[in-house]
């Protein structure tokens, strides 16, 4: 097993997104929850191991089990598995012991709530969505996209050894923007999703209908995205800026595409999506580095 191949399998750029997410949480709740210390270098390198570890397992473990369905499809035909390049087994043992080694590294270096949400990370996306959902219900990515609220809960509570309103909203906030993102790319690659017998919601309800759903998404994250400002103690004027404008482009390029409904076009929109959860997350930090309050 290659290093190429153990990078390939770990999706290395979900494995960046989610500890982005995870950091920028840890920070905020430093800066924003009372009596907290202020933290270490050494500690941020913790959530960043920990982190890193969960998602590259999941990450496998996702690889492991759709190898029956990934020859059938363009995108991921040329996965490390399909291509021969590794063996599933091999892909099993290493997705099964490094998601064990981050939650106990997350138990033994950041604290029990922490490992606890780094646990709940991976059983969402590797049981409730990949095992469960993925090919059975149009609604997979949706109840799936817990995984990713995890990572923020896991940095927050990294910081604070508990979680609390604030910190519950922050990271709900990736659930809330996950079927926005990947209905975009699920439009792409809606062809391809039926050739596999997969039912992302394009190939059960169709192009038109995914569109307005997706706006509606939109239309619900970003008044959520705004909460996060009017509850006690909450974020301020830095986070209220960047989460307005970022969301505004989001719902223009969303209005667009149901006017719009083509693959061509949900891939425009999904470049416009995705950049979002790191912007938003970035804004979460910044507004606790520099906190203006809006009363």
């Amino acid at each position: 097993m290659g290093i190429t191949e153990i990078i390939e399998i770990s999706k290395p750029r979900i494995v960046v997104l989610l500890v982005i997410t995870a950091v920028t949480s840890m920070y905020a709740a430093s800066k924003l929850v009372s009596g907290i210390p202020q933290l270490e270098y050494v500690d941020y390198l913790h959530i960043i191991v920990a982190g890193s570890l969960a998602s590259a397992g999941s990450s496998a473990l996702n690889h492991y089990y759709d190898k029956d369905i990934d020859p059938k499809m363009n995108r991921t035909s040329s996965r490390p598995i399909p291509s021969g390049r590794i063996t599933a087994s091999n892909v099993l043992i290493y997705g099964l012991s490094v998601s064990c080694i981050s939650v106990i590294y997350g138990f033994f270096a950041l604290n029990a709530i922490s490992a606890f949400f780094i646990a709940v990370g991976i059983f969402s996306y590797v049981v409730i969505y990949t095992v469960w959902l993925k090919r059975r219900n149009a609604s997979n990515i949706v109840i799936g996209g817990i995984a990713g609220s995890a990572a923020a809960w896991a940095g927050w509570s990294a910081a604070t050894g508990s979680m609390d309103l604030l910190g519950f909203l922050v990271g709900f906030l990736v659930f809330v923007w996950t079927p926005s993102h990947f209905w975009c790319l699920a439009m792409k690659m809606k062809d391809e999703y039926a050739q596999a017998k997969i039912p992302m919601l394009p190939v059960v309800i169709g192009m038109q209908k995914t569109s307005k759903f997706i706006l509606g998404n939109t239309l619900i994250l970003i008044p959520y995205s705004l909460i996060l400002v009017l509850i006690p103690d909450g974020l301020g004027i830095v986070y209220t800026i960047i989460a307005s404008i970022s969301g505004g482009l989001m719902l223009v390029y969303h209005y667009k595409l149901t006017k719009t409904p083509t693959s061509e076009f949900a891939w425009k929109a999904y470049k416009v999506t995705a950049p979002y959860l790191t912007i938003i997350f970035v804004a979460v930090a910044l507004d606790a580095a520099f906190h203006f309050p809006l009363t």
